[in-house]
C-alpha cells in the first residue's frame, strides 16, 4: 500500500540535500536538466562573469559602458542599460545581451574572442537541486546521434569549458564547424562532471505536481519557520530507483525555475484517424521501423508531413536506405519562412539539397529523385485504418495514396502536466497553450520571472529562446534576479 507523499520516505538521491527537509525550503529547485538548467547551476554554484582586463568590444557603444563597470561582476549591473540598443537575432534583450558579450562578431561570421571572464567565488552560491528524468544534457539525449546540429559547435557551448577543446581532447572533427547531436549530448553530461554541478542534479525524477503555498497553508503542513505571507512552491513527484521502483519525494522552494524545454510533447495535426498505430509523431519511430526491417524499397511509400528540419532529417534517413518516400507541407516552397530559405547553402548542403528535391520533384512532376514525391502546399485531411491517407490541395481537390507508415514532424510543445491547466495561465494568451515560437510563458525580458507567477520562472525555450548560444542570457537574469531578492532578504 502507498504512502501518502507527506509520510513517504524520501528518495535517498534527494535525502543528500538537507535544505529539501519540510521544515527548511530551497532557495531555488530547478525542473528540467537540459543547457538551460546546466548553463543556471553553473551561475548558481558561485561561478560570476567580468569583463576581461584590456578587453575591447567591437560595438562601441557597448564598450564605453563595459569600461564603466571594470572590476565587478556582469551579474551585479543594470542589465537593461547594458541591454539597450543592441540587436540580434532573439527577441530577449539579455539573451542578445549575453551573445554579444560571449561572441562579439558572431552574427557577422567572427572568431573575436570573448570579452568575458570568469571566477569562482563561493559566497555568492545559492544553494539549488536540478530535476531531471535522464541524465544531463535532457532531450539532447534522445536525439538520434549521427545528425549534425543546425548551429555551430561553438555556438552550443557553455561557460567555462570550451567545446573545441572538448572535442579535440576526444579526437573528434567538427564538419563544417557543425557537431553531431551525440557529440553535444556528452559534452552537456561531462560539463556537469567536471565543472562539480553533479552534486546539485538529481536524474531519473519526475515531477508530478508543482503548486504555490501561502505562509498559512504551508505552515499548517509544518513547513517553519517562514517570513509572515512569502510564498513558497511545492513540487511533488517520484524518483525511479536503479531496481525500477518509484519513490515519491515532496519539497519545497521559495522559487521555481521551469526549464522543460519543448522537446517532450510532439505536436499533432488534428486529422482524423491520427491515433491509428501507423501513425507515428517522432523521428525515432522511423528510425527504430528501419532497424527492425520494417520497411524497405518494396514497400508502400512512407508519407512524411512537415517542413522544418526534423521532416528533412526524415526524408534523408529513408531515402539513405532506399524507402520510398511522400513528402507533403502546407507551405508552398518558395516560402521566405520555410527554414531552407534562410540557411547558407555552404554550410547546410543536406538541407540544401532536401529543399532542391522539394522543389523539383512535385507528384505531376518527373525529376530525378526516384521514390520521392514532393506535394506542397497539402494538408492531411484523414488516416484510414487501411492505412490509406486522403491529402487535400489548396483548391480543396482529395487524393487518396496507399502508405506504409506515416511520420507526422511538424514541431514540438512542452509538458507541463505539472502545473494547473498545463501552465496556459503562465502564456502570453492564456486562452492557448503553451508554445515556445507562438505563445512562450509571459515573463519579464529582465529578470525571466513570471509576470502572473512571482517566484517562477522560465528559461529556455519556454521562454523564447529555443538556441543554447541564447538560453545563457536567462541564465544571467535569473541569477541576478535571485541574487537582489537574497540581498533584499539580508537587510530585512
Amino acid at each position: 500500500m502507498d504512502l501518502p507523499l507527506a509520510q513517504a520516505a524520501m528518495s535517498p538521491e534527494l535525502e543528500q540535500f538537507p535544505e529539501t527537509s519540510e521544515r527548511q525550503p530551497l532557495p531555488v529547485v530547478i525542473i528540467g536538466n537540459g543547457p538551460s538548467a546546466i548553463c543556471l547551476s553553473y551561475f548558481l554554484s558561485g561561478h560570476r562573469p567580468y569583463v576581461r582586463k584590456g578587453a575591447v568590444h567591437p560595438n562601441p557603444i557597448l564598450q564605453r559602458k563595459l569600461q564603466d563597470i571594470a572590476g565587478s561582476s556582469v551579474v551585479e549591473q543594470d542589465l537593461e542599460f547594458l541591454s539597450e540598443g543592441l540587436e540580434g537575432r532573439s527577441h530577449n534583450p539579455l539573451a542578445v545581451l549575453f551573445d554579444a558579450l560571449v561572441r562579439p562578431d558572431g552574427d557577422l561570421g567572427g572568431m573575436a574572442e570573448s570579452v568575458l571572464t570568469w571566477r569562482l567565488e563561493p559566497k555568492h552560491l545559492v544553494p539549488h537541486l536540478v530535476l531531471g528524468k535522464g541524465p544531463p544534457g535532457g532531450a539532447w539525449h534522445s536525439i538520434e546521434g549521427s545528425m549534425f546540429t543546425l548551429s555551430l559547435g561553438d555556438w552550443m557551448e557553455l561557460p567555462g569549458l570550451h567545446f573545441r577543446d572538448w572535442m579535440r581532447r576526444r579526437r573528434r572533427n567538427l564538419r563544417n564547424d557543425r557537431a553531431t547531436t551525440r557529440d553535444i549530448a556528452q559534452y552537456y553530461e561531462h560539463y556537469v562532471k567536471v565543472l562539480g554541478l553533479q552534486q546539485r542534479f538529481v536524474c531519473g525524477t519526475v515531477v508530478t505536481s508543482v503548486k504555490p503555498l501561502l505562509a498559512s497553508s504551508a505552515e499548517e503542513d509544518r513547513v517553519e519557520p517562514l517570513t509572515a505571507n512569502r510564498k513558497l512552491y511545492e513540487i511533488q513527484g517520484f524518483h525511479q530507483t536503479a531496481a525500477g521502483l518509484q519513490s515519491p519525494f515532496c519539497i519545497h522552494a521559495e522559487n521555481v525555475v521551469l526549464a522543460t524545454g519543448t522537446y517532450d510533447s510532439p505536436a499533432w495535426l488534428g486529422a482524423d484517424g491520427e491515433d491509428l498505430p501507423y501513425v507515428f509523431h517522432k523521428i525515432s519511430d522511423l528510425e527504430t521501423a528501419l532497424q527492425k526491417q520494417r520497411l524497405g524499397p518494396d514497400s508502400d511509400p512512407v508519407l512524411i508531413v512537415g517542413a522544418g528540419l526534423t521532416a528533412a532529417d526524415a526524408v534523408l534517413t529513408a531515402r539513405h536506405s532506399n524507402v520510398p518516400v511522400i513528402h507533403t507541407f502546407r507551405r508552398a516552397v518558395s516560402d521566405s519562412g520555410l527554414v531552407f530559405n534562410q540557411l547558407p547553402k555552404m554550410m547546410y548542403p543536406e538541407y540544401h539539397k532536401v529543399h532542391q528535391m522539394m522543389t523539383e520533384q512535385s507528384l505531376t512532376s518527373s525529376g530525378p529523385y526516384k521514390g520521392y514525391s514532393s506535394l506542397p502546399k497539402h494538408r492531411v485531411a484523414r488516416f484510414s485504418a487501411d492505412k490509406k491517407c486522403v491529402l487535400e490541395d489548396a483548391s480543396g481537390k482529395r487524393t487518396v495514396f496507399n502508405i506504409s507508415m506515416a511520420f507526422v514532424l511538424i514541431g514540438s510543445n512542452p509538458n507541463l502536466s505539472f502545473l494547473p491547466s498545463h501552465g496556459k495561465h503562465l502564456a502570453l494568451d492564456p486562452e492557448q497553450p503553451v508554445n515556445s515560437r507562438r505563445n512562450p510563458i509571459d515573463t519579464n525580458p529582465f529578470t525571466y520571472e513570471s509576470v502572473q507567477e512571482p517566484g517562477l520562472y522560465a528559461l529556455g525555450p519556454l521562454a523564447g529562446d529555443s538556441f543554447v548560444r541564447f538560453l545563457q542570457g536567462g541564465a544571467l537574469a535569473v541569477t541576478a534576479s535571485l541574487l537582489k531578492k537574497r540581498n533584499v532578504d539580508l537587510m530585512d
